[in-house]
């Protein structure tokens, strides 16, 4: 039995084909091939248009389904990761009225903060565990606000994997999860909120029906599984948005356990069985993908905006004609602390860690008879890992202890000196993984479809490719590294 796993992003749709006995990836594709479209049709907003995730994601399908060349009669379940916080609307054909307000769109911050005030802090944060912000019910209340016509059409509204799960199922439906990213779900009451609903003036009959993360969630089309090449007895039986799938990508799980991504930007994703919120909001709690009513399982998120970015640059406009792998070399030759240079990454727009200001990127103590380029690469690294420490700590106030943080081998975690330093200054031990957010998609649909009898199961196969402990040699140093960093923060924000 063969298992699909997709992965909806906002640069491009990736799919996967997986052996549900062997746990091997048979074929794998994406597309476009060059990155997807955002349209901003003013500063600040970003759209995209939903079609065009369905078109891209039907070719990488048909050519995983040719490259692998197996019985699509044998293709049992499907699982679906998705982009965050994304708003689709349909019409009762269940066509697009407009083009989807996709997660990095920031029309809507005025409108959520009105919320925030109406409802009132503390009963938002203790019923939705977060302001309503710039999530998808502020979006959806924006476009009831600005266009009443468009307003006037929509039969359901959905999230990302909500629509690509309609467009193969004819299924329109979310989940828990779902509705707690998009500031829908009221925890105390562990029902849709009647607070946020009541605030925008809007209908519960806008929002699908709920279904469980794992269930079968839908059969496939027909005339879909016939284009595709796979069996309309296939079922939809997984979605998640893409950070808490690429925790289940990792089997984090249960309390204590981080998933971490540390590409452009980065996010440090624990797991915690309290119900807690950051009075502050500088970080965000969600249900997780194995959250229920009986067990809680809270997901909180901290993103920091500018981690990986700030590498990218240094090798585009310091390092010009060095491989990350030479600068990493560079960077090792040098000691921890960097000879006294710190480096705060924070250039990607104004970070929710640090209450939502925009501080910079910034390199201190620069000495230029005693530094070199070498100093700069080592002293970005430390500042990355260190952000990753600032916010973890500020993740320990609200019941997440990280004890062990998982990964994939990608992007700044295929730095040495990137995860030793991260592993080192926070005192956890750091594991690596063979696998992506498709591959956790497609794991967590044979689960869901019982082809699996538990999640442990699903994950057996799954390939540590290695560990990495904090060398407490050096722990102090760093510690004291980290200090003068944070000395740094605190005289910006």
């Amino acid at each position: 039995m063969y298992l699909l796993g997709l992965d909806i992003g906002s640069s491009s749709v990736k799919a996967s084909l997986l052996d549900a006995e062997s746990s091997k990836c048979l074929a794998a594709d994406f597309f476009p091939k060059k990155e997807m479209e955002i349209t901003a049709h003013e500063i600040g907003w970003a759209e995209q248009d939903p079609e065009m995730w369905w078109s891209n994601l039907k070719q990488a399908i048909k050519s995983v389904m040719q490259t692998a060349n197996i019985d699509g009669e044998m293709v049992k379940a499907i699982g679906i990761s998705y982009q965050m916080h994304g708003l689709v609307c349909v019409d009762k054909d269940l066509k697009p009225v407009r083009s989807s307000i996709i997660w990095c769109d920031s029309r809507a911050v005025e409108i959520g903060d009105k919320a925030f005030a109406s409802i009132g802090k503390d009963k938002c944060l203790s019923h939705l565990l977060n302001s309503p912000g710039n999530f998808t019910a502020s979006k959806l209340a924006w476009v009831k606000e600005n266009e009443p016509e468009i307003f006037a059409k929509i039969y359901k509204i959905m999230l990302p994997g909500d629509f690509i799960a309609m467009q193969l199922t004819g299924e329109t439906c979310t989940t828990v999860s779902g509705l707690s990213e998009g500031i829908f779900w009221d925890f105390k009451n562990n029902s849709v909120s009647e607070d946020v609903l009541n605030a925008y003036g809007l209908s519960a009959d806008v929002l699908p029906k709920i279904v469980d993360t794992f269930s079968n969630q839908g059969q496939v089309l027909p005339e879909i599984a016939k284009e595709l090449g796979f069996s309309s007895s296939a079922v939809v039986s997984y979605r998640a948005g893409d950070q808490p799938n690429n925790a289940l990508s990792l089997n984090v799980l249960k309390p204590g356990e981080v998933a971490t991504t540390a590409g452009t930007s980065g996010v440090v994703y624990g797991v915690s069985d309290e119900v807690k919120f950051d009075p502050y909001s500088r970080v965000n709690s969600f249900a997780h993908v194995n959250h229920t009513e009986e067990n809680n399982r809270l997901g909180i998120l901290l993103c920091i905006n500018g981690t990986g970015i700030m590498n990218s640059w240094l090798n585009h406009n310091v390092a010009k004609g060095l491989s990350y792998a030479e600068m990493n070399e560079k960077a090792m030759e040098i000691p921890v602390g960097s000879d006294g240079i710190t480096i705060l990454p924070f250039g990607n727009g104004a970070e929710r860690v640090l209450n939502n200001r925009e501080i910079g990127a910034q390199i201190s103590n620069l000495n230029l008879n005693r530094h070199t380029d070498a100093h700069i690469y080592r002293a970005a690294q430390e500042g990355i890992a260190f952000s990753f420490y600032y916010g973890m700590e500020v993740m320990k106030e609200i019941g997440v202890q990280p004890n062990v943080i998982r990964a994939g081998h990608a992007n700044m975690f295929l730095s040495p000196l990137f995860r030793e330093t991260l592993a080192t200054v926070s005192g956890a031990t750091i594991e690596l993984y063979d696998t992506d957010g498709s591959l956790g998609a497609a794991r967590g649909a044979g689960f869901g479809a019982g082809i699996y009898s538990s999640l442990e199961e699903a994950f057996a196969g799954l390939e540590k490719i290695s560990t990495i402990k904090p060398d407490e040699s050096l722990r102090e140093e760093m510690l004291k590294a980290y200090d003068r960093w944070n000395k740094e923060l605190q005289k910006n924000i």
